[in-house]
């Protein structure tokens, strides 16, 4: 029986509650102790489900907030609209300041049960695999729910309380079973200053990146430009097949022509000439694992930094290709740099990684850091006059796919140094508050997990510790 996963109960165990749950794994899973608890169907003022409907990337309708745009325990802006539902079932679905999101199934268990604060009114609605709770606040409040239900014990919870078949559910009836830790008015009131003081930080790194991006198309003349919508443009042969090779209409639009010409009339380069490409690997399916070394793919990041893989690999093809591995794992400066799927992404490495990345993810290096500095140059890749480029060549298939060839060529603006420099010292502004901004959830959230496993006076003094340090920084 040794290294089985089991526990005995009596036949009357699941009859003891409302909960009458039967599956063995209920009974193996993880558990802790919690002195002061209140059940998930106690703290609950109001819980509701989002719309089911089809959503579109064109802008039309209402804007719904999904999974893809949770941003650390905040939400994000959403990048799809549905035209479909009516005012009435918007405003009924509309975010308002301490509502709690929260993930309830996807194909990934690590994302079941993910949730995020909403920290002030927003004019969006939310997709159906998200439920919204807003929590009697004299019993917990949102920020609290949040830090609890991302934290290590909150995972325990929530996975012993979830449901599996084809995909992990976790729904509003299995938040109400779940245990919610009843602490007291102080360290409540401690965790919601820490998250609002984080997403305040959150939004000045948000406008200092925003202010980089505005610099770079002033610099360029480039602020106000608004692409032509014409549909047609009429090329002769020599222009068109003979010089591209491409034969779809899309990629001769108007407004690919104007955004590259309005940059090769300022000093610029291909990305060829800038940068080293270095190509990843592929390994497949079977080398994945649970654990082992982090495997880093399109969706496991974008150009405000890296989230947790889903995906690892086993220690067994590391060590049959340990120099190889070696060789692939991107060091500081290198830009990540993704070619297939959501293309034209853009990230630089702030320190020497301990990952590698799949085969849809370039790594860029700057040749001259004298003519283009890093940090410079992954703003220009990420703003529109690089995303046009990428919209341009790699349009048109369902999957995205932009072949190396074709990024070699893009053309990039090579502005003045010392403007580079600005832009630069912006974004580093701009990270620098976002990791601060992390370390205050970190904070709270290792409060949290000190109250359950110690008490409340010790997490209090862990808090206070770590602002007096923040404080004399």
């Amino acid at each position: 029986m040794e290294g089985l996963e089991i526990s005995e109960v009596f036949i009357s165990e699941p009859f003891k509650t409302e909960l009458f749950r039967l599956e063995s794994e209920f009974y193996t899973a993880k558990s802790f102790e919690l002195n002061k608890s209140f059940l998930g169907s106690e703290i609950i003022d109001f819980v509701q489900y989002g719309t089911s409907k089809e959503l579109n990337e064109e802008f039309e309708g209402y804007p719904i907030l999904r999974l893809n745009e949770f941003q650390s325990n905040f939400i994000g802006s959403p990048s799809k609209y549905c035209r479909i539902i009516d005012k009435s079932t918007y405003e009924s679905l509309r975010l308002k300041k301490d509502d709690v999101l929260i993930c309830r199934t996807n194909g990934n268990p690590k994302f079941v049960g993910k949730s995020a604060l909403v920290p002030k009114d927003y004019e969006y609605a939310y997709a159906s695999y998200l439920f919204k709770v807003r929590p009697k606040k004299d019993l917990i409040n949102a920020s609290t729910l949040v830090t609890f239900l991302n934290s290590k014990y909150g995972r325990i919870e929530i996975e012993k309380f979830s449901m599996a078949s084809n995909q992990v559910n976790f729904s509003p009836a299995k938040f109400r079973e779940m245990r919610i830790p009843n602490f007291g008015k102080t360290l409540n009131e401690q965790v919601e200053n820490l998250s609002y003081e984080a997403f305040n930080m959150l939004s000045n790194s948000q406008d200092k990146y925003s202010q980089a991006e505005t610099l770079l198309l002033e610099t360029l003349n480039l602020k106000d430009f608004q692409p032509s919508k014409e549909p047609v443009n009429v090329k002769n042969f020599s222009e068109s097949f003979g010089s591209s090779g491409r034969l779809d209409a899309e990629y001769y639009q108007v407004k690919y022509e104007q955004v590259v010409n309005r940059i090769i009339s300022t000093d610029y380069d291909q990305l060829v000439n800038i940068v080293k490409i270095k190509k990843s690997i592929e390994p497949g399916s079977s080398v994945y694992a649970d654990e082992g070394l982090p495997f880093i793919r399109v969706s496991d990041y974008n150009k405000f930094g890296l989230s947790t893989p889903d995906k690892y690999l086993t220690d067994d093809f590391c060590k049959e290709n340990a120099e190889q591995i070696k060789k692939l794992k991107p060091k500081k400066e290198t830009i990540l740099f993704s070619k297939d799927g959501s293309v034209g992404t853009a990230y630089m490495l702030r320190e020497d990684a301990d990952f590698i990345t799949s085969g849809a993810i370039l790594h860029l290096t700057v040749k001259d850091k004298n003519k283009i500095i890093p940090e410079y140059l992954t703003l220009a890749l990420n703003s529109k006059l690089v995303q046009m480029q990428a919209e341009r060549d790699a349009g048109g298939s369902i999957i995205l796919h932009w072949r190396v060839s074709e990024i070699e060529k893009v053309v990039v603006p090579i502005i003045d140094f010392d403007k580079q420099r600005e832009i630069a010292d912006l974004v580093e502004e701009s990270f620098q508050l976002k990791k601060q901004s992390e370390h205050l959830l970190e904070v709270a959230k290792t409060a949290v997990e000190m109250a359950i496993e110690q008490d409340e006076e010790t997490a209090m003094e862990y808090i206070e510790n770590e602002l007096e340090m923040k404080n004399n920084e």
